[in-house]
């Protein structure tokens, strides 16, 4: 838990308000930011948040210095809420509900770059208005106690036994996921699982536990052989299906072989459990570990090109077998039709078309079994600087690789 509970609350005096409020702008704005994204639409958390600190900074004045500073706030955000409530229905948009906001979640550590969570909304719906308030405040907000019992005008006793009570609750109505979902959402540790509820528990555990396998055996490898350590965790999310995965991530008529993406340091994929026709169980397992490269070159450098990421996650995953590429790319290469470096940019469909994949891949495999993994890294932090690194020109180093491709197939 964060701790945060007043226990040396800023008061802001007519003296030094200003300055003294920014710390706790400082102090409190997350926590505040965190509440309204379960309210409204997250993307204007963050605008309704500044609202409130204005609020706050100008009505200052009317602050009693025996409450708290956050929970006298936080009535601040209550009320911002219920303004942008009123105004949604004015439009008549639906409000947004804080059970279907995918970071309501619980999550379990299985690496030290990693975690993998899984989904409580649909658990969340079970419990009524006022002891999902107490669950989202607790463990989502980060608020004591004491600080739930002042915004909810309750005695701390009575949260007290309604937040065991509904966690009990979670426990009956998460069961197939056994001890770890109340140690996880009490112990504030983070595995995001968008599974079928129906799903049952042998499926699941083995699920969980190849997925922890297999990145176990890859993540702390991979980071040191590109010399980085990741700067954040990452956060796995599975999705049941291929439909609701593409629904998810905006791609809801994409081919069936698109599996998984990343946002920031999410990783998102669909179960392997429902791999569809173009995957499988292992595939999916593998094209973690892919997706998890990918990030990892865009982490060390955001403007990596489409065909670096790409191929180094195919490299390291190693889903594709040689013959699966020899046999997809022979003719292109015997009519020397070879895509370019800057082709292999596309960041389309058509990436999957011009056999981008395996084109990325053999670049990489190109680079490292004639220059090795010294001018790969450097590439990676340099990708224009082909001169300094091999040599030669991006033309030149075009050139080289298709001579490499004619005379390896």
């Amino acid at each position: 838990m964060s701790g945060a509970q007043d226990k040396s609350p800023v008061y802001p005096d007519e003296q030094g308000s200003i300055a003294k409020f920014e710390v706790s702008y400082d102090q409190y704005r997350e926590r505040i930011c965190k509440y309204i994204s379960l309210k409204v639409n997250p993307m204007i958390a963050e605008d309704l948040t500044q609202q409130v600190f204005l609020k706050a900074m100008e009505h200052i004045h009317t602050f009693k210095e025996n409450s708290s500073l956050f929970t006298w706030i936080f009535k601040i955000a209550q009320n911002t809420v219920k303004n942008e409530w009123r105004s949604l229905a004015r439009k008549k948009e639906i409000p947004y509900d804080f059970t279907d906001y995918e970071s309501q979640s619980i999550s379990l550590d299985f690496a030290k770059y990693v975690e993998i969570r899984i989904d409580i909304s649909s658990a969340l719906q079970k419990l009524n208005e006022l002891d999902q308030q107490i669950i989202a405040l607790r463990f989502f907000v980060d608020c004591t106690l004491l600080e739930i019992s002042k915004i909810v005008d309750m005695r701390e006793s009575a949260v007290k036994n309604r937040l065991y009570r509904s966690l009990e609750k979670l426990r009956s109505e998460l069961k197939e996921w056994g001890d770890i979902t109340i140690m996880s959402i009490q112990d504030r540790i983070s595995i995001v699982n968008k599974s079928d509820a129906n799903d049952k528990n042998d499926s699941l555990t083995k699920v969980h536990q190849d997925l922890f396998n297999e990145l176990k055996n890859n993540v702390e490898r991979i980071s040191s052989k590109y010399n980085h350590q990741p700067s954040t965790k990452i956060i796995v999310e599975i999705y049941p299906d291929l439909p609701t995965f593409h629904q998810a991530v905006g791609e809801a008529d994409a081919p069936n072989w698109f599996m998984g993406t990343y946002k920031e340091n999410k990783l998102k994929i669909v179960s392997p459990l429902n791999p569809g026709p173009e995957h499988t169980y292992e595939s999916i397992l593998k094209s973690t570990v892919h997706l998890f490269t990918m990030w990892l070159i865009s982490d060390i450098n955001p403007h990596a090109p489409k065909w670096m990421r790409q191929g180094i996650g195919g490299y390291e995953c190693k889903q594709m077998s040689e013959a699966y590429i020899k046999n997809t790319t022979s003719d292109t290469i015997h009519n020397l039709v070879i895509p370019t470096f800057q082709e292999l940019n596309n960041d389309t469909w058509d990436f999957g078309t011009m056999k981008g994949f395996q084109f990325s891949y053999l670049i990489v495999e190109f680079i490292i079994d004639k220059y090795g993994y010294d001018a790969l890294n450097k590439l990676i932090r340099k990708p224009t600087d082909f001169n300094e690194i091999f040599q030669h020109t991006e033309l030149e180093l075009y050139e080289q690789w298709v001579q490499y491709l004619r005379n390896k197939h």
